[in-house]
């Protein structure tokens, strides 16, 4: 099964596809889209959704697992944030691909044993997870590839 995890984000939203076969994990692709700071929100938008359209088309996954939001401080940016992520399912189900939430807490619990687990603890089970030599950089995109290994270990994929 191929999975593409999102973390959502306006500035930055990361991507990470990763392969599920015979239950063993395999990095396909991650990344960050990003847009410009001084951009129209809508166009921002726009260019999110169109660049996630390409990466969908391009590498194929079979389902989409977004980190649902969590904030609790700055309600302007969990709005436009929440549009970004709002835009991302759009271009999912515009893909035909199932569409699996998760919050932060499942995703660190999924991934380390604990749903408070810091970020460096992340970061290193997405490394452990893949085989990697080193924790994918920037940040957005270990998390996005979180979201989708914890996808897989939730559904039991593959």
């Amino acid at each position: 099964m191929r999975i593409i995890g999102i973390d959502p984000g306006t500035g930055i939203m990361g991507f990470g596809v990763v392969d599920i076969i015979n239950g063993k994990m395999k990095l396909v692709d991650a990344g960050v889209i990003t847009t410009p700071a001084h951009t129209a929100h809508d166009e921002r938008l726009e260019d999110i959704y169109d660049s996630l359209t390409d990466i969908i088309a391009a590498s194929k996954p079979e389902c989409m697992s977004i980190e649902k939001l969590f904030f609790a401080r700055n309600v302007t940016t969990a709005m436009t944030v929440a549009e970004a992520r709002g835009v991302a399912i759009l271009a999912g189900r515009k893909a035909k691909l199932p569409i699996a939430e998760y919050t932060p807490m499942q995703i660190k619990q999924t991934l380390t044993g604990y749903g408070k687990a810091d970020k460096k603890q992340v970061q290193e089970m997405v490394r452990l997870q893949l085989g990697l030599a080193e924790v994918p950089k920037p940040d957005d995109c270990a998390d996005a590839l979180a979201a989708a290994i914890t996808h897989s270990l939730m559904s039991r994929a593959g």
